[in-house]
């Protein structure tokens, strides 16, 4: 193969892969923990957006429980989050599986 042509597509790759990351951070996933208690929402960049907490859950007798449930609800939504980014890297390299790109 050219090492000029391989370079061009490799530079479409990098350009394509910063277009993408960008596009993550716009993209979201979230989860549930504790029957729906507690909801977290996650970007592509694995940044915590929003947390909610439903009042109810809140017992300051009991602290620790919402300190699990919250830890849970955050820890899936990140789960989820790697997932997009994979699927959508995946995509773009054809599944190569190009180690540290994300």
């Amino acid at each position: 193969m050219d090492v000029n042509k391989m370079m061009k597509q490799v530079q479409k790759l990098q350009g394509q892969i910063a277009k993408l990351q960008e596009e993550l951070g716009a993209k979201t996933a979230e989860a549930t923990a504790g029957g729906g208690a507690v909801r977290a929402v996650v970007n592509g960049r694995q940044e915590l957006v929003a947390l909610e907490i439903r009042p109810e859950v809140v017992d300051p007798d009991d602290v620790e429980m919402l300190q699990d449930i919250i830890v849970a609800a955050v820890n899936e939504a990140l789960r989820e989050s790697r997932e997009m980014v994979a699927r959508e890297m995946g995509k773009l390299t054809g599944g190569l599986g190009i180690p540290g790109l994300f």
